[in-house]
């Protein structure tokens, strides 16, 4: 049975979880620890009756998981007293060695009688926190065991990378669909929890001001960048075999192309919003490697230290060629946006962390003030739609007033408007999915469909070696001097100078 469902509010306050147990699949890892259990605890406290039972190689016990989980969610900022309680409540742990038949078997056995201690009544969400060589081994485990039904609904979710490339996406799809139907899955990419991300379609359609612009006829370009300060941190020998086109380009910044572009939906649910993004990525039209940069980073300094270049991190070959960058030019061939170039750029070691769409809108046809100025010029600024995502998310429309001195200037101003100002602090984006997930709204995750169609337009930039050089660019810098080539304008720092200085 389909858990196509609307959209549904997006804060605790406003949810009412059903009782389920969740079920963590490599649950002794890093991202368990850092974002899984701190988002699960902060729900979980403040929604229905939910157990996690925590599955990894380890052969340890109950107690040693609740003082991990204790420990992380310390670290989280979560510590009050009915922390502990809650966790020799909540929480369980069941060690599963090398996963053969027999410790899958041990896992249902281990649930079903969780199950009846707690009188849940059936519904598990599975969320498989592993590496990817993992996944088709546990999917095989987990329909082996029958742990693909239960007495309730059962949802899995995959956190990425789905695959390495189309042909690998293709085989993990089918071999989840072996066992699971798409209604039942749930790819988790974190940057779609983001409020921000959420709030563009209801900015767009609900906004008649902006949807009836957003269009050829009234947009210049798209601008989507996603830039991180950090380097590869220890995943060396899993990036140099991955890079940034696997890593960022083809999940987080495909997706955000795609909700930008789509069209109005015939409904507010799940499946008409994906079928709509869907289109997008397959009226992309095939990539052509004069529009495409690839960099990798050099040694630098950011924030007054200096940082080591990517090839000498650790894991990392010393002749490496894998791209720490890439800033692409793609076009859309369909009737809204015909004409329209998007640009995608991202890269590590970037001089700011920040994640942001800027929507540039065509100039005024005719400069109706030339003839007040003595050179003949005006400086109008085109006007400029910023959505960032991170930090400090939110929206700004920048257009051109009459600054007050004598002669006739035109000077660029801002209407801003932040989610903190209007609402406090926002919801992680990890406890955003996971309401989805425990409630069953698919719409901010991926479907089988928009795995394929991504893969199948990025290939070209998977060959090895690259199709394009690999131009190095200093730490600390805004990516490679060749970026220029695609527009000239782009190398310059996010408009919002003060979000940059942070």
């Amino acid at each position: 049975m389909s858990d196509e469902k609307a959209l549904k509010p997006d804060t605790p306050e406003e949810v009412r979880f059903p009782d389920h147990i969740f079920v963590i699949f490599g649950a002794t890892g890093d991202l368990v620890e850092r974002k899984l259990l701190p988002a699960l605890c902060r729900l979980m406290r403040s929604g229905g009756r939910s157990v996690i039972l925590g599955v990894a190689r380890a052969d340890t016990g109950d107690a040693e998981f609740r003082a991990l989980a204790l420990d992380a969610m310390k670290k989280a900022g979560i510590d009050d007293e009915s922390l502990e309680d809650w966790c020799a409540e909540a929480m369980y742990y069941q060690g599963i060695g090398e996963g053969d038949a027999a410790a899958f078997e041990a896992v249902r056995r281990r649930i079903e009688s969780i199950e009846a201690d707690h009188g849940l009544g059936g519904d598990r969400v599975i969320y498989l926190a592993l590496p990817p060589k993992a996944f088709a081994s546990t999917i095989y485990g987990l329909g082996a065991a029958g742990l693909n039904v239960a007495p309730g609904w059962v949802r899995l979710v995959v956190e990425k990378p789905f695959g390495d490339d189309l042909e690998s996406a293709r085989g993990l799809n089918a071999q989840v669909h072996q066992y699971f139907t798409e209604s039942q899955v749930y790819r988790i990419d974190h940057y779609l929890g983001k409020q921000t991300v959420q709030n563009l379609l209801v900015f767009r359609f609900s906004n008649a001001l902006f949807e009836s612009v957003w269009n050829r006829e009234r947009i210049e370009r798209v601008e989507i960048t996603v830039a991180e300060k950090i380097g590869i941190e220890d995943r060396g020998h899993y990036y140099d075999g991955a890079g940034v086109v696997r890593d960022m380009i083809q999940n987080h910044l495909a997706q955000l192309m795609t909700l930008v572009a789509m069209e109005v939906p015939p409904a507010f649910t799940a499946d008409a919003i994906r079928r709509e993004k869907i289109k997008v990525l397959d009226s992309v039209r095939p990539l052509n490697v004069e529009g495409v940069v690839l960099g990798q980073y050099t040694a630098g300094r950011l924030g007054g230290e200096a940082v080591q270049s990517y090839r000498a991190e650790a894991d990392v070959p010393s002749d490496s060629d894998t791209p720490t960058f890439a800033a692409l030019r793609l076009s859309i061939d369909n009737w809204r946006w015909q004409g329209v170039p998007f640009f995608l750029r991202t890269g590590k070691r970037m001089a700011t962390r920040c994640t942001r769409i800027v929507v540039r809108f065509r100039g005024a046809p005719v400069q109706l003030f030339e003839s007040l100025v003595q050179d003949g010029r005006v400086d109008a600024s085109p006007n400029e739609l910023v959505i960032t995502l991170q930090p400090d998310e939110g929206f700004d429309l920048l257009f051109d007033v009459k600054a007050p001195t004598e002669s006739f200037k035109l000077v660029a101003q801002r209407l801003r408007f932040r989610y903190a100002d209007a609402f406090g602090q926002l919801p992680d984006a990890y406890e955003t999915l996971l309401i989805d997930i425990v409630t069953g709204d698919q719409t901010l995750f991926v479907h089988a469909d928009e795995v394929e169609a991504s893969w199948s337009l990025f290939a070209p930039l998977l060959a090895d070696p690259p199709p394009v050089p690999v131009h190095p660019y200093w730490s600390g810098s805004w990516g490679p001097e060749a970026t220029r080539s695609l527009l000239a304008t782009w190398l310059d720092a996010p408009a919002d100078d003060e979000d940059a200085a942070k």
